[in-house]
């Protein structure tokens, strides 16, 4: 049942000397050896100072494995519009990055522990849907999406007529600064706002055709793959793919949030939610690819606008599924649960959005989670595609 409910967001350079402990000759003991080379493998102890590397490591970064990809005797070619992932055994999950710069305050108890996960080869969309790729698709089929749906008493009962009118939710920052306690301050449910129309009825997305698609649902993400000849991400091969090929890195290009002062995905700066500076060129959502790929090919793999995976929400996945074993391409839970809101059905989110910040939201780090009501878009939400080898 689809509900008027606004989805519970993101509630909430080490140099080789910071490893003295680690021995550095060539013939060691096996344990010893496993250790380097997972010091060795795990980026992260590249261009992060001292102190961050510590934190991280305390926060459980020592369990990052190297990444193993797939090997194949022949080059794949990719479909048109997608590159091609090897697949491979990783560490999924991400540590507690309180204390880290530019990392937030919030724990990401949903991550962890870190596992380790088996996902076959597969393609992926290079870039997030877009408008013109969404209007081909609502043109060959007739397609609504439910945003542009005329919500029904039976959905809701006990709504006032006035409220049963088709629309979405819409970031809309307060005028003065507020407290980041609740989410209600900055975001509002607008009559007509939809994929047509992101900001509300009067806006447009003439000129945008290049911009992400939003204001999709699951369900509409669903359609749109179906059509496409290709599915929603899981979980594990989403991570694995935003990886790029590393293991262990905060971000998807290293462990500096911003290298030698330059923004490398479209996030939030400026006080939170109030003013966007858009020092990274962009205040709002960004046209597709304006920021370099990831080591796949892989854009606004962070920031710009949350995606859509194929995976139930569960808090407790992670704890209640890992057994000191390799997940073999795990697919999710059976069911949601967000104790948070008990009763609301959701789905994983990956990502980010153009909304994050290290005053809120960090969720553009590697290995953490988002999720959302899965019958609910908003202007931050949108999605990409995969296909399987």
């Amino acid at each position: 049942m689809r509900q008027f409910h606004l989805p519970y967001f993101f509630a909430v350079a080490l140099t080789a000397g910071c490893h003295s402990n680690i021995p550095e000759k060539a013939s060691l003991s096996g344990s010893a050896t496993a250790q380097l080379k997972t010091a060795q493998a795990i980026s992260c102890t590249r261009g992060m100072l001292p102190e961050d590397s510590s934190l991280y490591f305390k926060g459980g970064a020592s369990d990052f494995l190297p990444t193993i990809p797939n090997t194949f005797n022949e080059k794949i070619k990719a479909p048109e519009g997608m590159v091609f992932i090897p697949g491979g055994v990783y560490s999924m999950g991400a540590p507690n990055p309180i204390g880290i710069r530019d990392a937030g305050d919030a724990p990401m108890e949903d991550c962890r522990p870190i596992h380790q996960v088996r996902v076959p080869a597969f393609f992926m969309d290079e870039h997030e849907v877009t408008n013109a790729e969404y209007a081909a698709f609502v043109k060959a089929t007739g397609y609504v999406t439910i945003a542009e749906q005329t919500p029904t008493i039976e959905e809701f009962p006990g709504a006032t007529p006035d409220m049963l009118v088709a629309g979405s939710v819409v970031f809309s920052p307060p005028k003065q600064a507020v407290k980041l306690d609740n989410f209600l301050q900055w975001w509002e449910y607008k009559k007509g706002a939809s994929w047509r129309h992101p900001l509300g009825a009067e806006s447009s997305i003439a000129g945008k055709e290049n911009y992400p698609v939003v204001h999709i649902a699951w369900d509409d993400a669903m359609a749109y793959a179906k059509w496409a000849g290709k599915r929603l991400p899981t979980e594990a091969e989403w991570e694995f793919a935003s990886r790029g090929g590393l293991t262990g890195n905060m971000y998807a290009w290293g462990n500096q949030f911003r290298p030698e002062g330059k923004y490398q995905a479209n996030s939030f700066q400026g006080q939170f939610p109030v003013s966007d500076k858009k020092e990274d060129g962009f205040a709002g959502i960004a046209p597709v690819k304006q920021f370099s790929p990831n080591g796949y090919g892989l854009y606004d793999i962070a920031g710009n606008v949350w995606e859509w995976c194929s995976d139930w929400y569960r808090n407790d996945y992670y704890s209640n599924t890992v057994k000191g074993k390799i997940l073999d391409n795990p697919e999710g839970p059976a069911e949601s649960y967000d104790p948070a809101e008990p009763g609301v059905a959701k789905k994983v989110q990956r990502g980010g959005s153009f909304l994050c910040t290290d005053q809120y939201c960090t969720r553009y780090m590697m290995g953490t989670r988002g999720k959302g009501d899965w019958r609910t878009g908003t202007n931050h939400v949108g999605f990409r595609c995969v296909r399987s080898k």
